[in-house]
């Protein structure tokens, strides 16, 4: 984790960006006199605004920063005014948390709010909010987003420098075939579940099992992701308390030191989030110790109580991905890879496009998609590539698939610089290349495409220049890693791997049994009475039979041998 790539430092400013403007949320809240509870409160809603606003430009931050109050107080008011009410107050929950899931269809902004809106609720019943404190509870989320955006936007405005990432646009659908409406469902049903078991263990702090499958729920699509997400949330949690068993017990709650610690774990939350969930749910675990401590109520009995909530939420998550409207990991990769094929494949046209003399077509911003299309291809397929996942024979071609896909980007990128340069050109046989990439992806794409013989292309000419030759060596770069991708993609259907739509090797036919020979005529004596005359009649007349072979005066002769079924 401590020596995952950090270019540009970007996940180190960030992190130190975080503390800044939390500890500014924080001590505004002290100084406008408020209680301990609500500079909690704003600390975390600061917390949230800086960690779950993703939005792909400045502008779009800055409104989803300006929407979070309307996502977060109504669900404040409701939270406080159902704190006595249980039944209400849980249904209510369970409407909040399928809301919250299914406003993730509207991309980054409805995840923000969604989980914003859920967080809220679950502050309510972390610090045990009453209806009395809700306008101290307004005040310091109202502050707390405004430290955030000040911080964000105005003192350390990171984004305005380094262009944040933008997420690719989520995979289509409609009514039950769109995936945010089947996790909706499922994170609603494991809530559900996680909140009756976790009130049977504890009816004070039950939200535990909902807050971990809540957040279970989160970046995940497939059920193989949920399912790994599961495990490191466990993980994480399990050092956490140890860590929390000898950090913050101690601590009893003084004042000064634990704040800096929260400092400490409020940095760790946002430099490991990016590369390591396992260790963001550690600092999570501790900096929940302390806070406790703060509000004097820590013990170890409390720890081991939130590592017993925490399996609850986590198994629950895990029956609702598998028991109800399953999303499969095989659909996820498969829809994902194809996405990424077909970005190779709009590169290298506009690559050709632009090297032909179109000044309009530019392959960098496919190429840039690409890399988003790769880092989702990853998380899809983190799952078959997890050590402790049982089936190795998809574990290798996953790695092959990743391995592949990233050598094409490369690829990509090469081909997207040459095209850039003005004294760039292109020969037939660079043409001829591209299509064969082209042709390539949509036989990968496609499961009813075949290559067929002689769709090679070969095209003879006069020598390129330097630049043509650079970028014909990219595309038949291309063109053999995408043969590679053949193998791994089309591996048969007990072997499921990437390919939903792969068409299965036809079966052989079962074939019938070939009739058996005619079995030897026997002669037999003629029975004492008489029986009915074959239904095969026998041989002519005129053969040199000693005996007849039935009472009675023979049939008519047909010329046929015996059957044999008589």
């Amino acid at each position: 984790m401590f020596v995952a790539p950090d270019p540009g430092r970007v996940r180190l400013r960030n992190s130190l960006r975080a503390v800044m403007g939390i500890a500014l949320a924080v001590a505004l809240s002290e100084l406008a006199g408020l209680s301990l509870t609500a500079s909690i409160t704003g600390g975390l809603a600061a917390l949230l605004a800086l960690f779950t606003v993703m939005d792909s430009t400045v502008r779009a931050q800055a409104v989803t920063t300006l929407l979070l109050p309307a996502a977060g107080f109504p669900v404040l008011a409701l939270a406080t005014a159902l704190h006595d009410i249980t039944l209400l107050r849980d249904l209510a929950f369970l409407v909040v948390v399928f809301c919250g899931v299914y406003a993730r269809r509207w991309g980054p902004r409805g995840h923000a709010l969604g989980i914003f809106a859920f967080m809220n609720f679950f502050t309510t019943q972390f610090l045990h909010a009453v209806p009395g404190q809700l306008p101290e509870l307004y005040a310091a989320v109202g502050i707390a987003l405004a430290a955030a955006g000040a911080v964000r936007f105005v003192l350390w405005p990171l984004e305005r420098r380094i262009p944040p990432a933008a997420a690719p646009a989520p995979l289509p659908g409609s009514g039950l075939s769109r995936v945010t409406t089947r996790q909706a469902i499922q994170a609603a049903a494991a809530c559900a579940v996680a909140l009756a078991i976790g009130q049977v263990l504890s009816e004070d702090r039950w939200y535990w099992a909902v807050g971990t499958t809540w957040w279970i729920f989160v970046n995940t699509v497939s059920r193989g992701e949920t399912l790994v997400r599961g495990f490191r949330r466990v993980l994480g949690t399990v050092i956490g308390i140890a860590v929390g068993m000898v950090v913050a017990i101690p601590l009893d709650g003084a004042a000064l030191p634990t704040a800096l610690l929260v400092a400490v774990c409020v940095f760790g939350i946002f430099y490991t989030a990016p590369v390591s969930y396992s260790w963001m749910m550690l600092a999570v675990t501790v900096m929940a110790g302390l806070l406790y401590g703060l509000l004097g109520v820590l013990d170890p009995a409390l720890l081991v109580l939130r590592l017993e909530e925490t399996a609850v939420g986590a198994v629950s998550a895990a029956l609702a991905v598998m028991l109800i409207l399953p999303v499969t990991t095989h659909a996820i990769n498969d829809a994902w890879i194809q996405r990424a094929l077909r970005g190779v494949r709009a590169a290298t046209s506009a690559s050709l496009r632009r090297l032909s003399g179109d000044e309009d077509a530019d392959p960098s911003p496919h190429a840039a998609e690409l890399e988003l299309l790769l880092g989702r291809v990853r998380l899809s397929l983190a799952p078959l590539v997890h050590p402790l996942s049982p089936f190795r024979g998809r574990k290798a071609r996953a790695r092959q698939v990743l391995a592949l896909l990233d050598e094409c980007a490369e690829e990509v990128r090469g081909l997207a610089a040459v095209a850039a340069d003005p004294a760039a050109s292109h020969d037939a046989r660079l043409a001829a290349a591209c299509w064969r990439v082209e042709a390539a992806v949509e036989r990968l794409t496609s499961p009813r495409s075949r290559p067929e013989a002689g769709e090679r292309v070969s095209v003879d000419g006069a020598a390129a220049p330097a630049a043509g030759q650079v970028a014909l060596g990219h595309v038949s770069g291309l063109e053999k890693l995408l043969a590679a991708l053949d193998e791994p993609l089309r591996t048969p259907p007990g072997s499921l791997l990437v390919r939903s739509g792969r068409r299965r090797p036809p079966r052989p036919m079962r074939r019938s049994r070939p009739p058996r020979p005619p079995r030897p005529t026997r002669r037999r004596r003629s029975p004492r009475h008489p029986t009915a005359a074959p239904t095969t009649p026998p041989p002519p007349a005129d053969a040199a039979a000693p005996a007849r072979l039935s009472a009675g005066p023979p049939p008519a002769s047909t010329g046929r041998h015996p059957s044999p079924m008589v």
